[in-house]
């Protein structure tokens, strides 16, 4: 039996490339892909995949938030993350969330392929740069390690944040969240008032410093 895989990339290029390797891969499908978070979560929600590659720097919704909401609703899925990111901050957030393993893109497909095989059979598959990263930050201080953010934010608040900082309108966020203007004006209150800023621009300095979104759409 093949093991169903759903891509999640913003870039097209990428996807499609990781496809046509994947299709002449033994034992893997390609059941769906994605270019934002936002659609991976619906599509892992329709297609229940065996595991999601995740790309973490996505519109809409980022990587982190997206493998969460999957992981909520989709819970036999697997999420592998596939980033450009060494830093900490992006892999204990991506695990927090739920993943399973951890690639970057610099590295070989081969790893991508032997990472589905590991975690479709329900182990953690970590690339060597990344377990260093892991095991140095570990021995420095195992506590620190936390998901990127700083203070504490809900998952509404930080789906609200990410688009306020892509430059979304009120009216454009109230509609793809289903809410109120209202309601994601109270969000967008609240989200300052803890953070500390005033302004849209610190908000999107927040929100690309700590990895919520990258603003390359």
């Amino acid at each position: 039996m093949k093991t169903r895989v759903l891509l999640a990339d913003d870039h097209k290029i990428m996807r499609e490339g990781l496809r046509s390797l994947l299709a002449v891969t033994p034992g893997v499908e390609v059941v769906g892909e994605a270019g934002d978070g936002r659609t991976a979560v619906q599509l892992a929600m329709k297609l229940t995949p065996d595991v999601v590659v995740m790309d973490i720097g996505m519109p809409d919704l980022n990587g982190v938030d997206a493998t969460r909401q999957i992981k909520a609703r989709v819970p036999q899925s697997k999420v592998i993350a596939l980033s450009l990111h060494s830093d900490e901050r992006f892999i204990a957030g991506m695990f927090k969330a739920g993943a399973s393993g951890y690639l970057l893109k610099d590295g070989a497909f081969e790893e991508l392929a032997r990472a589905i095989r590991t975690v479709a059979a329900g182990h953690t598959y970590l690339c060597p740069r990344v377990a260093k990263t892991v095991i140095k930050d570990y021995l420095r201080d195992a506590q620190t390690v936390a998901v990127a953010g700083g203070p504490a934010l809900s998952d509404r608040e930080r789906e609200v944040l990410q688009l306020v900082a892509e430059g979304w309108s009120t009216k454009e966020i109230a509609g793809r969240l289903d809410v109120s203007v209202k309601t994601v004006e109270t969000h967008r209150a609240r989200i300052m008032e803890r953070l500390g800023v005033r302004s849209v621009a610190e908000l999107t300095k927040y929100a690309v410093r700590e990895g919520l979104t990258s603003l390359e759409t």
